[in-house]
């Protein structure tokens, strides 16, 4: 029985693959354009909670891309119906965090889906968010440096 419940929790919990059921995603495209450096890793983290939205281990998934010499990318993907949010950041010196100045203001490039620019704190997840509710579902973002 115990096994049963991992089992259950496992495949619950999942996002993408065979374990969630046909017509409860839909093909998203992510657009990220105007990136800093052409080899740097650009981190994408995929919200879908208001809780969650900016805080560190609360993204539903992440995912990372490297450029290969470009300055854009695009990246499909599916995601489960309803509203998402997406933050990236590009770690321009290769040690896997987003680095600040002394008062918190990040010094490496990030950006937000609907290219909200924050002026004096971070945006909140409805400013961000977009809603998927079938295929075609287009997200561009522009790198903010």
């Amino acid at each position: 029985m115990k096994m049963l419940s991992i089992c259950s929790l496992l495949i619950g919990s999942s996002l993408l693959g065979a374990a969630t059921p046909a017509g409860e995603t839909a093909a998203v495209t992510v657009v990220v354009s105007s990136l800093v450096s052409t080899t740097s890793t650009v981190k994408l983290y995929f919200y879908n909670t208001r809780d969650g939205f900016l805080k560190s281990g609360k993204w539903a998934f992440s995912k990372a891309v490297k450029p290969e010499g470009k300055n854009e990318f695009t990246l499909p993907i599916d995601l489960p119906k309803g509203e998402w949010a997406v933050a990236i950041t590009q770690d321009l010196n290769n040690n896997d965090k987003l680095d600040k100045n002394f008062i918190g203001i990040p010094t490496e490039p990030f950006a937000f889906s609907n290219n909200i620019r924050p002026t004096v704190a971070a945006p909140d997840f409805n400013e961000c968010k977009f809603t998927v509710d079938g295929p075609g579902t287009v997200v561009n973002i522009v790198l903010k440096d």
